[in-house]
């Protein structure tokens, strides 16, 4: 019987153990987890209801999602697509349903359904889980592998080591290169990581008392830049998030790294309309309702607070009569509106959710089955690559992508018996 080891406990992990075990049942499957904590990201993406994946059917379009690796996921996508996810899980009961931004969760809005799934799927299918193993070295031995943890996180009873004859890393990604060493002594390049998806942080910046506040769609660009993304936005007592603002965070990763986060953003906040029809709009507004206040009438329908805050940013009183405003109030206002200047410095990064761009060379990997180009029998399965989405379910379909090619590869690699 051969051995197939996988090093994670997450989406990708998970997905592959299962899988492999699955489709050669003369397969002997180990999960090695170096925590406790099983499914960690799973349990607490979307808000603890698991953004399964994005209702994307074109892979074309779906590659374009990556910052990082489009051209690798649109050659992985055509062998295990969302298409194939969205079934995969539909076989085993769990329905998935599709939000209007295109979001996909499972029906019953809990992540837990998506964790019972997988941890069904490992019992039936006998995967050995074992946690508390954290990996430190990975050696090819001609024969297969042999993989060390470290001395307090036994693989079992007296033996810190472990014979196999296939091994998957999905251990996620690592803030720092240095993490990546024991990889990199198999001779894989690794990309630098840097932090992707996170907030933006605006010091004692007046905004930040309107925390809690949520724009439908409004637009984020990242000043002196082509990077811009339009989508929900939310101000947070500590600046921006949102999906705006977590996709720009994605497609800037590494530009704002190198400014170490200190840069300008600009909000347009009624997205979609532009500098010359919001003024229009006023016109429609000053003529229809002239004795009107101001603060009364929100041609945009923006949230209360923010209009207010709008208002007030641009000099105007709230108890301003429309036909009483003055032509450098609206003109400022509509400025505001839409090209509104704030200065970012720093980002706030969730340590559940981390998502890193960077990580093993996608040239080292072959797309279509995972396995190293380096070292045969060896497979890499989710965020370990430098591989990574924006926000809305991308990352976890790369995630499941990976994890069903690299254990598809495996079992075909067995015999039978």
């Amino acid at each position: 019987m051969k051995t197939l080891v996988v090093v994670g406990g997450g989406a990708a992990g998970f997905f592959c153990a299962v899988n492999a075990a699955r489709l050669n049942r003369n397969l002997r499957v180990i999960l090695l987890e170096k925590t406790t904590k099983l499914l960690a990201k799973v349990k607490v993406s979307g808000g603890g209801r698991c953004n399964v994946t994005h209702n994307c059917p074109s892979v074309s379009e779906l590659s374009r999602k990556y910052p990082r690796g489009q051209t690798f996921v649109k050659k992985s996508s055509a062998h295990f697509s969302v298409a194939d996810t969205i079934r995969w899980f539909q076989q085993r009961g769990v329905e998935l349903k599709t939000e209007p931004d295109g979001r996909m969760f499972p029906a019953t809005n809990s992540s837990q359904t998506i964790i019972d799934c997988l941890l069904h799927e490992a019992a039936l299918y006998g995967v050995e889980i074992r946690t508390h193993c954290e990996v430190k070295e990975i050696v090819p031995t001609g024969a297969g592998f042999e993989i060390a943890c470290l001395p307090d996180r036994q693989v079992s009873s007296g033996n810190a080591k472990l014979a196999a004859d296939f091994v998957c890393v999905a251990g996620g990604g690592y803030p720092k290169k240095e993490n990546f060493g024991w990889l990199g002594n198999l001779g894989h390049s690794i990309e630098e990581p840097v932090p992707s998806l996170f907030t933006f942080n605006m010091p004692q910046n007046p905004v930040t008392a309107l925390m809690g506040v949520a724009v439908a769609r409004a637009t984020a660009k990242v000043a002196s830049s082509k990077l811009t993304e339009t989508a929900p936005l939310l101000i947070t007592h500590w600046g921006m998030s949102g999906p705006a603002v977590l996709r720009l965070s994605a497609w800037g990763a590494r530009m704002l790294h190198e400014k170490r986060y200190e840069f300008s953003t600009l909000i347009h906040w009624v997205a979609d309309v532009g500098e010359e029809s919001v003024r229009a709009e006023f016109q429609k507004v000053r003529f229809a309702s002239p004795t009107q206040k101001l603060s009364k009438a929100n041609p945009f329908r923006l949230p209360q607070r923010l209009w207010d805050f709008l208002l007030h940013k641009a000099g105007i009183h709230a108890d301003q009569r429309w036909a009483d405003l003055p032509a450098k109030e609206q003109n400022r206002l509509i400025k505001i509106l839409t090209n509104d200047e704030y200065a970012v410095k720093g980002k706030t990064t969730f340590k559940d959710e981390f998502v890193t761009c960077g990580g093993v060379k996608l040239s080292e990997i072959e797309p279509e089955t995972m396995q190293s180009r380096l070292v045969l029998g060896l497979f890499f399965a989710g965020e370990i690559m430098d591989v990574d989405g924006i926000t809305g379910g991308f990352n976890f379909q790369h995630a499941w992508t990976s994890g069903w090619l690299a254990a598809k590869a495996v079992a075909q690699r067995c015999p039978d018996s």
